[in-house]
């Protein structure tokens, strides 16, 4: 879908320049499967580096022989979440919030985790021994629990041969992050590390799930954020990824699940390993992942965890660069994630504080950006009358200073001057809505505030609209503007062609684009057609002006 539209960036630079220059000088010369991946040893390391071990790609919760394994449910106003008495492990994240729009769920809540895994699996290294707390019995202090305030608090405590491991987990109402604090006691010599297991990828719960299986990635926060996307690791390939992190996450399209070590007095994660997991298409759907951290000598370890939504100004308000999990742009993210950031920021004021529609804020929201650019475009056009106006000019010069390149150069520079041409004038200020454009199109690609919002006909702005009509709209705007354009302007094959060509081309391939992206666009367009009209109409009055009075009879 990238490289779709990246090709739609290059045709519409196509459709921004080419006419306007041939319209201007037309006298020129020169022109998903789990994975099945083994539970691998402890990975060496530098002395000064504790081991990075490799994830469990493929064990589901295993219960402990002796006692069944119960589920505590722990209940928010956002979230149900279900952790395992064997191992402690995670096994459920509902989203309450949200509905999963995948085939098999029926409208349900959004649920994270694939069925038969589970995530937060611990393992303490110590040298080379490993005590897998898969197989510990963890008993809660209450079950099951509700979030009622700030400071909820469930308890894990398991024991096995004199020794003991207690898991707090501390939750919050309003947040999708809660902390982790664990002791560990009696396991004998000091130094351990914490082997955490983040899954092995979350479940699909988005209607095109080979869509879905594309965003799928570890992000990581080093010094900067970095992502590796599952379908760059072959199945059964580990690739070690160096810390030290503030953070480690498996995202898809829209939702995160992150292990976090975000205050200055605790140790970060030293380093993870993604494992491939196993494919049946070419899409990869699974990866192992797993982190470690350093345990105090005290036996204390303390870590967050996120599990919800990629909302922006939620992991914006966590800091450490969180939102980068979600960045916008893919390879031209230097250049559009600041127009991004500042394009979501506007349509989610918009959408809070008018209390509009979405839809609706796309509307007003490109007849804006249109009115903002009215003199800019003003400018343009005049410049472009002005052109046309010394065309006569110009093609005399061209004719007289043919063999005299330099000579040549030099008068058509004078004319400029003279006469206040700008021979790029009309060109770049086309080209400014662009950028806003080439934003919205990632916006709807990776913003879950659209996902789902319906409007008029249009079922999901995210998705594309099922009727093929906000495309169609899009691309008879795009021929009205384009037809409007060239009144009164000298004919011109190449601008005749691209007339015709340009928006039935555009709207194939814009058909499979965002209805949302569409509709900006559409209105966008359509918005633009009375200064294009009232421009074309001076053009043609200049004409008239300027044709000789008929000989006396």
């Amino acid at each position: 879908m990238e490289r779709r539209f990246i090709l739609a960036i290059v045709l519409m630079l196509l459709v921004a320049l080419l006419p306007s220059l041939f319209l201007k000088k037309p006298a020129a010369r020169r022109t998903g499967a789990p994975a099945d991946t083994n539970r691998a040893g402890v990975e060496s390391a530098a002395a000064t580096t504790p081991p990075v071990v490799a994830p469990s790609a493929g064990a589901p919760v295993r219960p402990s022989i002796a006692v069944p394994a119960e589920t505590v449910w722990v209940t928010s106003p956002l979230y149900r979440l279900g952790f395992s008495t064997s191992g402690g492990r995670l096994v459920h994240v509902e989203l309450l919030q949200f509905r999963s729009f995948a085939a098999q769920d029926s409208a349900r809540d959004v649920q994270l985790i694939p069925p038969g895994t589970g995530l937060l699996g611990m393992r303490l290294v110590q040298g080379a021994d490993t005590a897998d707390l898969e197989h510990w019995t963890f008993k809660p202090n209450v079950a099951p629990l509700r979030v009622t305030g700030p400071g909820t608090k469930l308890t894990l405590i398991a024991e096995r041969g004199g020794a003991q491991v207690t898991l707090e987990y501390t939750f919050s109402p309003d947040e999708y992050r809660f902390d982790v604090a664990g002791h560990v006691a009696g396991l004998g010599r000091t130094g351990a590390v914490l082997a955490l297991d983040l899954g092995q990828g979350l479940r699909s719960v988005e209607a095109d799930s080979t869509d879905d299986f594309r965003h799928y990635a570890v992000v990581t926060k080093a010094g900067k954020t970095q992502s590796t996307a599952f379908q760059s690791l072959k199945p059964g390939e580990a690739k070690l990824l160096d810390g030290p992190f503030e953070w480690v996450g498996v995202k898809s399209k829209y939702f995160l699940l992150a292990a976090l070590t975000l205050e200055e007095n605790e140790p970060k994660f030293a380093g993870s390993i993604a494992v491939g997991g196993a494919r049946t298409g070419k899409t990869a759907s699974r990866a192992a992942v797993s982190v470690t951290l350093p345990v105090a000598a005290a036996g204390d370890m303390r870590f967050q965890v996120y599990a919800g939504p990629l909302e922006y100004r939620r992991l914006a308000a966590v800091g450490h660069d969180l939102d980068d999990a979600n960045p916008y742009g893919g390879v031209l993210r230097p250049f559009i994630q600041p127009v991004s950031i500042w394009v979501v920021n506007i349509l989610l004021w918009m959408h809070g504080n008018l209390h509009l529609a979405y839809g609706w804020v796309l509307v007003i929201f490109g007849i804006l950006i249109r009115v903002l650019l009215w003199p800019l475009n003003q400018r343009a056009m005049e410049s472009s009358i002005r052109m046309q106006a010394v065309q006569p000019l110009i093609k005399a010069t061209q004719d007289r200073y043919k063999d005299d390149p330099e000579r040549l150069q030099r008068e058509m520079m004078k004319i400029y001057k003279e006469h206040q041409v700008n021979p790029l004038g009309g060109c770049l200020p086309m080209l400014i809505p662009m950028p806003v454009l080439f934003a919205l199109f990632f916006v709807f690609n990776n913003t879950i505030e659209f996902r789902g919002v319906p409007f008029l006909w249009l079922p999901d702005l995210s998705r594309a609209d099922p009727y093929y009509i906000i495309p169609v709209i899009m691309g008879l705007s795009m021929f009205v503007l384009s037809k409007v354009g060239q009144m009164g302007a000298p004919p011109n094959p190449q601008a005749t062609m691209m007339l015709y060509f340009m928006p039935i081309f555009m709207t194939v391939l814009f058909v499979r684009f965002a209805s949302g992206l569409n509709l900006y666009y559409a209105v966008s367009n359509i918005f633009s057609i009375p200064q294009q009209y009232r421009i074309a109409r001076r053009r043609m009055a200049q004409q008239r002006a300027a044709k000789p009075a008929p000989a006396p009879s």
